[in-house]
């Protein structure tokens, strides 16, 4: 290789015989570039040799069936591991689920005439969502970052409609506490009770969106019932709230609201699983996620049984207890799931292997019609022309070239006009 360059002085570092020539100016005797004839039986050798290489695709590990799963590159993630930490991060989705279900609770119990329902949900929401507010900002790192958030609204992100869903509720939730708590403005409380609850199921449900519009697989496969998950969560754990603060008369309602919401997220958990790629699905039955996600199901069932069982026996006790397993059923919920897509993250399979398999899918339902003609067998009597496989010979080349009325080398465009014309214009 030449590496000369042209200066003002003139061409310097000159090599020369350094020149690539090409092959019709390559002397005899210079091995041109490529395999040689010679070689290539024992370069075939050497990569037959290879374990796992040979007759693969790119991207796929054999294994000891003879089948091959998708891999990566060296089996290396192939998507970064989000950098949100579990205790801020999955903890603001819990406080914003039970936060906005609470608002939601305490604006059906100031209509139905339940006060002191109506206050603990109140002052639990407007604890909830501050407390949700301090840990996003900590892990944003500095308050004025959320604040550029709200710079733009974009209707197709999540995260953009969630920060003003949350900005519009924070104000409305602590103003319907604060006026209840004092007892003044009530016409303002009322207003501000109705907002938060207006705004309370959107807070509750848009994590779900922003987790599930992320290429992390355990949280965009979940994408059709990850919504619904944290809905019926959240509806748990305003109730587990509600048996916590209510009068003995005013758990009725939220019992009721407390089964619902238990046997919703156990639905909606085994659903969204079920779903899922077998490779997907080991983020879910693994490590934390695994105990986090049992023990959300255990706290659930208990929790919604001892519901029923405080509000029939009339004690308190056990309603608190009841209450306290339903917010602990919600916050492991979100904790496992977020666990789940931290875990999938890191396998290459998870990532690779639903692609792939809606790639075979989609190849598998091509139509007939639409493979190449080529690829289909003959149903009638061969077509005119040379053979597709290999050259044609010069025999095949003249016959092919005569049968189709083509002037060979040889032949005259007078040889090929139609037989009228060759005829005088009679009739052949």
């Amino acid at each position: 290789m030449n590496v000369s360059q042209v200066t003002r002085q003139g061409l310097t570092n000159a090599r020369p015989g350094r020149d690539a020539l090409p092959g019709a100016k390559r002397p005899s005797g210079t091995r041109p570039a490529g395999p040689q004839p010679g070689r290539r039986g024992q370069e075939s050798g050497r990569r037959g040799q290879e374990p796992g290489r040979q007759g693969q695709e790119p991207g796929r590990q054999g294994t000891a069936g003879g089948e091959s799963r998708p891999t990566s590159y060296y089996g290396l993630p192939v998507l970064n591991k989000p950098v949100w930490e579990p205790r801020e991060i999955a903890g603001y989705f819990f406080l914003g689920g039970l936060a906005g279900a609470s608002s939601l609770v305490a604006l059906g119990a100031e209509l139905t005439g339940r006060p002191q329902l109506a206050r603990g949900t109140k002052v639990g929401a407007a604890g909830a969502i501050s407390l949700s507010m301090v840990l996003l900002v900590k892990d944003l790192g500095r308050p004025e970052r959320f604040l550029n958030m709200i710079r733009v609204f974009k209707p197709t992100s999540p995260m953009s409609v969630g920060t003003w869903i949350v900005s519009g509720y924070l104000p409305a939730a602590l103003a319907a506490a604060a006026c209840d708590v004092t007892g003044r403005f009530p016409v303002v409380g009322r207003v501000a009770a109705g907002g938060a609850a207006l705004l309370g199921p959107g807070v509750a449900s848009y994590t779900a969106v922003l987790l599930s519009n992320t290429a992390v697989p355990a949280w965009h496969e979940g994408r059709a019932v990850m919504p619904f998950l944290f809905t019926s969560s959240a509806a748990s754990a305003a109730a587990g709230l509600g048996l916590i603060t209510a009068a003995e008369a005013e758990v009725g309602p939220v019992c009721r609201l407390a089964v619902a919401g238990a046997a919703g997220e156990l639905v909606a958990e085994e659903l969204m699983v079920r779903r899922m790629e077998p490779t997907v699905r080991r983020g879910y039955d693994r490590g934390r996620a695994r105990g986090l996600l049992t023990a959300s199901k255990v706290l659930a069932a208990t929790g919604a049984a001892a519901a029923v069982a405080g509000t029939v026996t009339r004690s308190r006790a056990i309603r608190v207890a009841a209450g306290a397993a339903l917010l602990a059923a919600s916050a492991c919920t979100r904790f496992g799931v977020f666990y789940a897509g931290i875990s999938s993250a890191d396998d290459p399979e998870a990532t690779v292997g639903p692609q792939r398999a809606r790639l075979d899918g989609r190849r598998g339902a091509q139509p007939a019609s639409s493979q190449p003609a080529s690829s289909q067998p003959a149903s009638g009597p061969p077509a005119s022309g040379p053979p597709a496989s290999g050259p044609p010979s010069p025999v095949e080349t003249t016959a092919w070239s005569e049968n189709t009325s083509i002037p060979g080398p040889r032949q005259s465009r007078s040889s090929v006009r139609p037989s009228k014309e060759r005829d005088g214009g009679e009739s052949s």
